[in-house]
């Protein structure tokens, strides 16, 4: 057995990620300091309960709480379907409802890898441009964003959405420990900057008073800005359906509302 897969040193790296001493997670978990001593070097073995709980007290995600039932011995949680099986129709279909209700303005919906899993027709419209390679199967959102022959071209305030997006990824490989989120962190942030792109513009000095990121986007039809909101399924049991993100675009001015509302006019998406 692989020693890193192991409930004791899966266990330790949890609690040193989250920067808790054995004191504070023990009185957080209701066990005492011994006790947790005991289970992180191997000479107790915890119940599916207490599992359980330390996970919750050290803010695992799912699929990494998962994986820490296994490593202690006992069966994972419900196993994740993929996204096309029958169980996922109903989860599906309020996805489909949330997306097609934003219309005329973008939504997507995505994995924890940021593979892009549903768009709607004004999702896919703000695509046009984006090198082929970057739209083939799975199309990562992040590259499609950042990567010099996809949006990033078109995208005005790149500097700042580009940190305002390694920032997000960051936290997400903080809370997850995901290695492959790791390594998609590392690649978009080597990507470079398109030429004329914009000074770095210190968050709270623009329009929106600090209160939010814009994705300003230029398009044919003049610059458009857009405010993202995230939506989650808050009861899912499903692992995948726990991760899948709803990215949902408002516009963030009277002049991009206005020309989004047009262009699905003119295209019957509306």
């Amino acid at each position: 057995m692989n020693t890193a897969s192991t409930f004791p040193t899966q266990l330790r790296s949890w609690r040193n990620r989250r920067r808790l001493s054995q004191l504070a997670l023990a009185g957080d978990a209701g066990l005492s300091q011994r006790h947790l001593s005991f289970l992180e070097s191997g000479k107790a073995r915890p119940s599916r309960d207490m599992v359980e709980r330390l996970a919750a007290h050290l803010a695992m995600p799912p699929r990494e709480t998962s994986a820490l039932l296994v490593a202690a011995g006992f069966a994972p949680m419900p196993e994740t379907r993929a996204i096309d099986h029958p169980e996922m129709e109903a989860a599906l279909g309020v996805v489909g409802m949330i997306l097609d209700g934003h219309a005329p303005h973008p939504s997507l919906a995505v994995d924890r890898h940021w593979n892009l899993l549903r768009a709607n027709a004004a999702a896919r419209f703000l695509l046009a441009g984006v090198a082929p390679a970057l739209l083939a199967e799975p199309v990562n959102v992040l590259r499609v964003s950042l990567h010099p022959e996809g949006l990033a071209p078109r995208i005005l305030n790149f500097r700042q959405w580009r940190s305002h997006i390694l920032h997000r990824v960051s936290a997400q490989v903080e809370t997850s420990g995901d290695t492959q989120l790791a390594a998609l962190h590392d690649e978009i942030a080597g990507y470079p900057t398109p030429p004329g792109a914009s000074p770095y513009r210190p968050f709270g000095q623009d329009r929106h008073a600090g209160i939010a990121i814009p994705l300003q986007l230029a398009s044919d039809a003049g610059t458009l800005s857009f405010l993202s909101t995230t939506t989650v399924f808050g009861t899912a049991v499903d692992i995948l359906l726990s991760e899948l993100v709803i990215e949902s675009f408002f516009p963030a001015d009277a002049e991009t509302a206005a020309v989004m509302t047009r262009i699905a006019a003119q295209t019957g998406t509306g």
